[in-house]
């Protein structure tokens, strides 16, 4: 019971975290250009995670044969995605930007499927079709037609893109390396993307940045909790129970987003949005309601 108790506090505790995110990043860039804002976050987050896979006795030097996925990696995940979020977020409210994020296990499978010819299911689909209606809703105002900016909508569809890439190019990184030295490689390798992009889009203007200490928080609050301990809560309980049944999780991410948008940056949400809310949330349980059965069969089967 208490083991229970304490896996899904985990679980729980990242989605918080990763709800927060979008939060922590509208106030940050306020202050910082988007590249400046994600370069140092991963940069603080690689310096945190070294320091403690050092002190802890953990840290595991890359292998030859593996750099070239973990690069790959590293495109994808932190950097296409990041890009896709942070730019995103520039003009996309954080309640909507979390729920187009939070479709990212609705179309993992249809990218296995096409890659990897791995079957998917009636109920993914049914659970796609269902959660784009919920995004419908949120980004449509009745009698005042779209009211989100379609770049960036379309900029936080390229970052679920990214993620799912980044999920199937996992699949390819040796069990060998434990979950914390995977983020440190992933982050630490990003930084080869993001430090050239960053003098490119960002040098010019870091003269006229003004930081404020609400920015400093949101960036220290993203470089630490989003970026490390969420990664590792949430990676630490797919090791226990699996990543279909934790993804369940992923649902209560544009819940929480939507309630402390609300209290901290007084989005207005109405009637529509939380329509369009709930309908994606039961379109991700849809989705993931043939797996559970299945992961279940197999429990008491083993």
């Amino acid at each position: 019971m208490y083991k229970s108790l304490k896996l899904y506090t985990a679980i729980v505790l990242a989605m918080v975290f990763w709800s927060f995110s979008f939060i922590w990043t509208r106030v940050a860039i306020h202050s910082f250009q988007p590249m400046t804002l994600i370069t140092l976050r991963l940069l603080i987050a690689s310096i945190l995670m070294f320091i403690v896979s050092k002190s802890t006795g953990k840290f595991q030097r890359l292998r030859r044969k593996d750099f070239k996925w973990f690069v790959l990696l590293a495109f994808f995940e932190p950097y296409l995605y990041y890009v896709g979020e942070t730019y995103g977020l520039t003009t996309v409210e954080s309640t909507l930007a979390s729920v187009i994020v939070s479709t990212i296990p609705l179309f993992a499978p249809v990218l296995a499927f096409v890659v990897l010819r791995e079957r998917i299911s009636w109920a993914t689909i049914c659970g796609i079709i269902v959660s784009l209606v919920g995004v419908f809703f949120v980004i449509y105002e009745p009698g005042g037609g779209f009211s989100a900016n379609p770049w960036g909508v379309a900029l936080l569809f390229l970052a679920v893109f990214a993620a799912i890439c980044y999920a199937t190019v996992l699949r390819k990184i040796p069990t060998y390396y434990s979950t914390l030295n995977v983020i440190f490689y992933q982050s630490l390798l990003g930084l080869i993307f993001f430090i050239p992009t960053f003098f490119l889009a960002d040098y010019s203007a870091i003269h006229s940045i003004q930081v404020t200490r609400e920015s400093l928080v949101a960036l220290f609050m993203l470089s630490v909790f989003a970026s490390v301990i969420a990664f590792v809560l949430f990676a630490g309980a797919v090791r226990q129970v699996g990543v279909n049944r934790t993804n369940v999780f992923v649902n209560l991410i544009p819940v929480f987003t939507a309630i402390f948008s609300w209290l901290i940056l007084d989005e207005l949400l109405t009637v529509s949005k939380w329509i369009g809310i709930s309908v994606v949330v039961i379109g991700l349980f849809v989705s993931q309601m043939g797996k559970l059965k299945f992961n279940k069969e197999v429990e008491e089967v083993i």
